[in-house]
């Protein structure tokens, strides 16, 4: 049987938690890790695991191509990345069951790419971690996170996915909002056939707030960042243009309803 994107996303998709956000869960965390946690989520929110995001900027697969992207993504569990670059490329990247997968063809028909297999896993388990930031909810304590304060504006999540153990850095603003991220992430960035941990992260430079989360909603991201390194590790800018919780089942063939979101700019 062909399974569909909508089937494929389905597998992705979790329940949100009974209840809503109250900051009384966060009592004895260190400042800075309540800082940035009560800036990302308002009281009230749901205590959502999944969130559904629309995003457009560029990515460089040789040279940088326009691109406009969906996602179904739940941090702890998996991800489905669905996209069109430089108006003919289409595919996906994904995490899902436990498996990794990235597939691309060229107007639909001419594989591009096509990779699996236990590093592409490992890989994409990784990255379905790091992309918590932009579901804030699933890094309350209550989901199995581990948090850490270097500074005051330096604060780690721990936690696990499959088999990539996360340690997710991020560098705060006096309002407690992430400037940047950076984690080990397994790949072979410099493409010499030889996989390890590599420091993979980037810069974000706005922040807007869907339903009670505030997310970075553009930045620079890639392999190596704060080194020289990333001047050829960087390969994909972005702006979410949509990010819907969810929190009860949705008609997965019709196109959410684009929320009102309130955009901050932070620079200090």
């Amino acid at each position: 049987m062909v399974r569909t994107r909508a089937d494929t996303e389905r597998r992705v998709v979790r329940p949100a938690q009974p209840g809503v956000f109250s900051p009384g869960e966060l009592d004895g965390l260190p400042e800075p890790v309540l800082r940035y946690l009560t800036a990302a989520v308002a009281p009230g929110a749901p205590l959502a695991r999944t969130a559904r995001i629309r995003m457009r900027g560029t990515i460089r697969i040789g040279r940088w191509l326009p691109f406009r992207a969906h996602e179904v993504i739940s941090p702890h569990t998996g991800f489905v990345w669905s996209a069109r670059a430089g108006a003919v490329i289409t595919g996906s990247d994904r995490y899902v069951d436990g498996a990794g997968l990235a597939d691309w063809r060229l107007a639909g028909l001419v594989p591009v790419m096509h990779a699996e297999g236990r590093d592409v896993t490992l890989s994409a388990a990784g990255r379905s971690g790091g992309e918590a930031v932009w579901v804030p909810t699933t890094l309350l304590p209550r989901f199995g996170v581990s948090w850490t304060a270097e500074s005051d504006r330096c604060v780690t999540a721990r936690f696990a996915v499959g088999d990539a153990p996360i340690a997710l850095r991020l560098r705060l603003d006096s309002r407690g909002c992430p400037l940047s991220f950076v984690f080990a992430r397994w790949g072979d960035p410099r493409g010499t056939g030889t996989w390890g941990w590599h420091p993979f992260g980037g810069e974000f430079t706005e922040h807007r707030t869907h339903r009670g989360v505030t997310v970075p909603a553009a930045g620079r991201i890639g392999w190596f960042p704060d080194t020289d390194g990333f001047t050829t590790g960087e390969f994909f800018r972005y702006q979410i243009t949509d990010l819907d919780l969810v929190t009860r089942p949705v008609s997965w063939a019709s196109t959410p309803q684009r929320s009102k979101a309130k955009v901050h700019r932070w620079g200090d």
